[in-house]
């Protein structure tokens, strides 16, 4: 099973049909996405499971319906045990972007920490797990997959948002600050702190 966010709002990607459930069930094959991603977007569907009975298919027949913007994302931490944040749009985030055309996703999540935030000095430690979100950009409606990866930093100057992205602030959150940060931050952000 896939999940993927439609304006924080939960888009089950699934082959297992349920009976009990007040998420509302569309089949795959045969709904119109773009419709059903705009009925989420103004709140006329708050959760729904779309179906497909090949699980090894059901999230190629997605990106069949919508085009894919594919991004790298990092997971920073520092020397203390700190993670790197970054607040825009009047949330928590970590620091991501889109990929350049013939670039390797690590190569993508550490330029774009790099970009976003100001740190450099950053090792990739391991990938972690990819989320799906969308979101429009000139009127289209675009399926954003982020690889993440845990990186390590030690990077001890300043931290500098891009303000071209509308970073407002850049922080390293200690264990119990980034816990008030996930409580305004967004669902596939906090799902990389799950484990």
């Amino acid at each position: 099973m896939y999940k993927v966010f439609v304006n924080d709002k939960p888009l089950f990607l699934t082959n297992q049909l349920q009976k009990e459930t007040d998420f509302q069930f569309f089949l795959l094959e045969s709904i119109d996405i773009e419709k059903l991603i705009v009925n989420m977007f103004t709140n006329k569907i708050a959760k729904c499971y779309l179906y497909h009975p090949d699980e090894k298919v059901i999230l190629k027949k997605l990106k069949e319906k919508i085009p894919v913007q594919k991004a790298g994302g990092g997971l920073v931490y520092n020397a203390k045990g700190e993670v790197l944040f970054i607040f825009r749009n009047g949330k928590w985030d970590l620091p991501k972007g889109g990929k350049d055309k013939f670039e390797k996703l690590a190569k993508t999540a550490v330029r774009e920490v790099e970009e976003e935030t100001g740190v450099n000095e950053l090792t990739v430690e391991e990938k972690l797990a990819k989320t799906y979100h969308v979101f429009k950009r000139n009127g289209r409606f675009k399926l954003k997959v982020t690889q993440w990866y845990r990186m390590n930093s030690t990077f001890n100057g300043e931290l500098i948002g891009q303000v071209e992205e509308g970073i407002d602030q850049v922080a390293w959150l200690n264990p119990d600050q980034v816990k008030e940060a996930l409580t305004n931050s967004y669902e596939n952000i906090k799902l990389l702190f799950e484990d």
